[in-house]
């Protein structure tokens, strides 16, 4: 399989790229997350990280409407800040954001499919199911850009087809009406808080990115990349609003918080009883595999021209093909590692953090060194800085009071990425 097909990618398999891994990623691993730091206002909160990743998305709109690339979000930072150490750490940030990313599909994965049978909250099965996930994605991404396209699209109807009909359905059920989404009693957690949970929203919004990493596969980029942006947000920021206060009307937010880990599946027993759990299950199965197919495809391709930009580090270890086969390899090997190491919590807070440095290099990049190459507005631009800052010091701030132990986690693998690159850039540059 070559490493680059142009014009390979619809606008619909775009769109359906883009929101397999939000959706896999988003309302089914992180609804209870959020809810635990948002508490009553967490409808609220994915309504709010849709907003701000609107305003992330712009950048990524012009600059992919500049330099529209396969390398994606590599090539715009080299762009940005040329060959240089920050533009490879924050790449591999970015990088390994999407790899976090599907280990915490693949454990959302585990999850669901367990809550069919009865077994323990802590059991092994959990991360056996991931890697199995894992696997099948690398055998799809093997298989080639028109399976995945297709697979994409199909499984992109059936989950929001199937989440709109569960969520309706529950409101139905509960006697709900939309006049009570506001609400009407005093917050009852922090502003901090919920500033903290604007954090993991944005992080299941992300998958926007993957369609910017896609670049000139996707039929005539300029036009398809900023729609099919556009639309996967549009489309999960209803969906996630509407799962939300259904969620929010079949259980009390100590029940969601309680089932964090599959509160869709345990808010589907209220109003459809066994059946609408194995609904949601289906469901959930259904957006965690099409979410860590996208995935795999997205940070392949950007490693891929990581690779080639001779921006990071790659080795054949003896095998025989294109690099973009090679990193399929590396990035389910880690993929997995994580998936056996860290629980959901972790795993998204990682994510989070690592997705938030290199979304704020982004904007600045831009800001400061493309302003005569790339039409913009620079208030958005800075707007965009300023929310991602505040978000960012906000989630920091509210983890460290609950869990400083990932908190100094990240700052030690940014610490390492960073003198890696440093070493490996200065290595290789020639004299």
């Amino acid at each position: 399989m070559n490493d680059y097909k142009k014009n390979s990618l619809s606008l619909t398999g775009a769109v359906s790229m883009g929101t397999g891994v939000m959706i896999g990623a988003g309302i089914f691993a992180l609804l209870g997350q959020v809810a635990e730091l948002s508490g009553s206002l967490f409808p609220i909160a994915f309504v709010v990280g849709a907003v701000i990743s609107a305003f992330s998305a712009y950048s990524y709109i012009k600059l992919s409407n500049a330099f529209p690339s396969a390398g994606g979000i590599g090539m715009y930072l080299k762009k940005e800040y040329g060959k240089t150490t920050f533009t490879a750490f924050a790449a591999l940030l970015m990088t390994f954001s999407m790899i976090i990313n599907e280990s915490l599909v693949a454990r959302t994965f585990g999850t669901y499919v367990l809550q069919l049978f009865d077994v323990g909250k802590n059991t092994f099965w959990v991360p056996v199911l991931g890697v199995v996930l894992i696997v099948l994605a690398f055998v799809v991404n093997i298989s080639g850009n028109k399976l995945i396209e297709k697979s994409s699209f199909t499984m992109a109807i059936l989950k929001v087809a199937g989440l709109a009909v569960l969520a309706i359905g529950g409101l139905w059920a509960a006697g709900f009406s939309f006049s009570e989404t506001l609400p009407k009693t005093v917050p009852d957690k922090s502003i901090a808080s919920f500033i903290g949970a604007l954090a993991l929203t944005i992080l299941a919004y992300k998958g926007f990115t993957t369609i910017t990493n896609s670049g000139d596969e996707i039929k005539k980029p300029h036009k398809n990349v900023g729609r099919a942006i556009i639309i996967s947000i549009a489309i999960c920021a209803v969906l996630y609003y509407v799962v939300a206060i259904s969620v929010a009307s079949s259980l009390s937010i100590e029940e969601i918080i309680k089932a964090r880990d599959y509160s869709l599946a345990e808010a589907a027993r209220p109003a459809f009883g066994k059946y609408g759990v194995w609904v949601t299950v289906g469901v959930a199965i259904i957006a965690t595999i099409s979410g860590i197919i996208a995935s795999i495809f997205a940070v392949s391709r950007m490693t891929a021209m990581l690779t080639n930009m001779k921006l990071i580090p790659h080795s054949h270890l003896g095998m025989s093909g294109r690099i973009q086969k090679h990193m399929l390899v590396y990035i389910a090997g880690l993929a997995i590692l994580l998936t056996i190491l860290f629980d959901l919590s972790r795993i998204a807070s990682l994510g989070a953090i690592f997705y938030m440095v290199m979304d704020i290099g982004i904007h600045y990049g831009l800001l400061k060194s493309l302003h005569k190459e790339v039409e913009f507005k620079p208030a958005i631009v800075i707007t965009a800085i300023a929310l991602d800052t505040i978000v960012l010091t906000g989630f920091v701030l509210t983890k460290a009071k609950s869990d400083l132990t990932i908190i100094l986690v990240s700052v030690g693998i940014m610490l390492v990425i960073y003198m890696g690159e440093r070493w490996f850039i200065l290595r290789n540059k020639k004299p």
